[in-house]
């Protein structure tokens, strides 16, 4: 994947890939206003990804992009694009992921989310989260939202569709993010704490689930019907509520099952149990390890967790633009629709004059 964005042979299968509106998105971003020295968007693209995934400088990109006539740009005249093109690679980002189409698992169009760190130089613990909506099915990932190390992961950050299952770890397993999720008209499963998650019977009267523990068998299942609600939004003032100032209260089941080690483990789903019996929704939320993996390619592959500097101007340029080369890889190894003899999307590319 490091050659795609160098090797000339390469590029214009890769071009196809990309939107066909650039220059009319990198004006709009603000990106690239004036195009001195640089023709246009898809070079300027071309320069981001070279530098997102060879271990080449600024400097270095920039007298690669003149020997092979892309542009006239210094080192410093790199930077100071990439440091503007924060909104437009994250636009450019979205479309390219945008175009995949859904893919079910089991009659469900399933998706995971999960988020990871991702450091630089320095001592700093957590510096960036990617937060990322996978695709179990493939192994590709649909959406990613970068955040600094305040960036919650709650499933609201996540655009999902209607009839979508999105499965999450115990960091998603909140009243708000469920109720986000719903009102998408789409369902969850997720892994929940029962001691931070308010949840009561069909007559709303609370359930304390810890205390149900003890019935859950050694290697079977225990099933709750409950409702989950929802709370008002968050003031300054009161940090605890009412329940009878609920939002919304949302049908819910609670699954238990012990681990080997005889570990209690909560899953919560909105699906009835005609819908998804609960020994499937334990096995459908195994699938969520498949992000774990997806990670560790990220990573292994291509190297997301080496940013060359830690809180640069053109650090989050420089994730984007790599996670642009994941998903453009993406669509090469995994094509979507009908197979063609070409194996590129074949478009005619809309070209427009460049802008002094």
């Amino acid at each position: 994947m490091a050659a795609l964005p160098l090797h000339e042979g390469q590029w214009e299968y890769v071009r196809t890939l990309l939107p066909v509106d650039l220059d009319e998105s990198a004006r709009r971003t603000k990106a690239l206003v004036r195009c001195r020295n640089v023709p246009d968007a898809a070079a300027l693209m071309r320069m981001a990804l070279a530098y997102a995934v060879s271990d080449l400088s600024l400097k270095d990109v920039a007298a690669w992009a003149s020997a092979m006539e892309l542009a006239e740009i210094t080192g410093p005249g790199l930077f100071y694009r990439l440091r503007e093109s924060e909104a437009w690679l994250e636009h450019v980002l979205a479309q390219v992921l945008g175009e995949q189409l859904p893919q079910a698992v089991g009659g469900w169009p399933v998706r995971v989310v999960d988020a990871t760190v991702i450091n630089g130089p320095g001592q700093k613990a957590v510096q960036w989260r990617a937060h990322v909506l996978v695709n179990p099915s493939t192994g590709g990932f649909r959406s990613v939202e970068l955040t600094d190390d305040s960036g919650g992961e709650k499933l609201a950050r996540h655009p999902v569709r209607k009839g979508e299952l999105v499965l999450g770890d115990r960091a998603y397993g909140t009243a708000r993010g469920i109720y986000a999720v719903r009102q998408a008209e789409a369902h969850v499963v997720v892994r929940f704490n029962p001691a931070t998650l308010r949840t009561c019977d069909d007559q709303r009267r609370r359930i304390f689930l810890q205390e149900r523990e003890a019935e859950v068998p050694a290697t079977g299942v225990v099933e709750i019907n409950m409702v989950l609600p929802i709370p008002p939004e968050r003031t300054k003032s009161h940090k605890t509520w009412d329940s009878s100032k609920a939002i919304d209260w949302i049908p819910v089941r609670a699954i238990a099952a012990r681990t080997r080690k005889g570990e209690v483990i909560w899953i919560l789903t909105t699906l009835t149990s005609v819908e998804l019996p609960s020994i499937a929704v334990l096995g459908l939320y195994r699938l969520r390890w498949q992000i774990e993996l997806f990670f560790k390619r990220l990573k292994s592959l291509l190297h997301l967790d080496t940013l060359p500097s830690r809180e640069g101007p053109t650090a989050k340029s420089w994730m984007l633009a790599r996670l642009i080369a994941a998903a453009l890889a993406q669509h090469l190894v995994q094509p979507s629709g009908p197979l063609s003899p070409w194996g590129y999307r074949i478009r005619e590319l809309r070209t427009e004059p460049a802008k002094t």
